[in-house]
């Protein structure tokens, strides 16, 4: 008897998967690997009764690893507009100012800013 249980989809959906006790995948391991590969459906491996592990074929592997944004792309964007904003005049104007300050001015400012974080 074939069992299965429902697994979210990258697109918020649900699928029905196969799943296989661990037993019955390291007994039957090849043949496992083989209908896999050939379905390209992946089969969850259970223990206990709980889902423990799920195999897939290459092929859907690549399709789910091509289908992931880029980790880094959000930071990316908001790096590129950190360093746009810094070209702005007004930003090097202030860079000027920091380099050009006493000791004393500086101080004096870091006061004025910590009493304006203040309630």
């Amino acid at each position: 008897m074939t069992t299965t249980m429902l697994l979210p989809t990258v697109h918020g959906q649900t699928a029905r998967v196969e799943t296989l006790p661990s037993t019955d995948a390291k007994n039957r391991f090849a043949q496992l690997i083989e209908r896999v590969a050939r379905a390209g459906k992946p089969v969850v491996i259970t223990r206990n009764a709980r889902p423990a592990a799920i195999m897939l074929s290459m092929a859907e592997y690549e399709r789910l690893v091509q289908a992931a944004p880029d980790p880094l792309a959000s930071l990316q964007a908001g790096f590129d507009r950190l360093v746009d904003s810094m070209q702005a005049p007004e930003a090097a104007a202030g860079v000027d100012a920091l380099f050009s300050s006493t000791p004393e001015q500086l101080g004096a400012a870091a006061l004025r800013a910590t009493h304006q974080d203040k309630p």
